[in-house]
């Protein structure tokens, strides 16, 4: 992004979307918690190691780490998009001191 009025357009636009897909995260992230221990209290086994062992196996608790994969691979895009685009707005403003002295030196 060339504009920095674009930049600033595209941080407010996605600034809502980020924030969403981060606490897409953090929620996956609390609640995989819960469902190890609902997976673990569904569990025949005799021993705490292998009720554990049932539950990260469970194929609802791999669809969970599934879905906080893909959570991150979100919140983590959005991220560096919005970097980017204040990355864009610092080089507009180098740019803009610059032409200033550049001004300052030709007068």
């Amino acid at each position: 992004m060339k504009d920095p009025h674009e930049a600033a357009t595209y941080i407010f636009k996605h600034s809502a979307l980020y924030s969403q897909a981060k606490a897409e995260r953090v929620y996956l992230e609390q609640f995989r918690k819960s469902k190890k221990a609902l997976l673990m209290a569904q569990s025949d086994s005799k021993t705490a190691i292998l009720k554990e062992m049932d539950a990260y196996s469970h194929s609802e608790y791999l669809a969970l780490l599934e879905g906080l994969k893909e959570a991150v691979r979100v919140e983590e895009e959005l991220k560096w998009k919005i970097e980017s685009a204040k990355l864009s707005i610092e080089i507009w403003k180098s740019n803009e001191f610059a032409n200033r002295q550049q001004d300052k030196v030709m007068k």
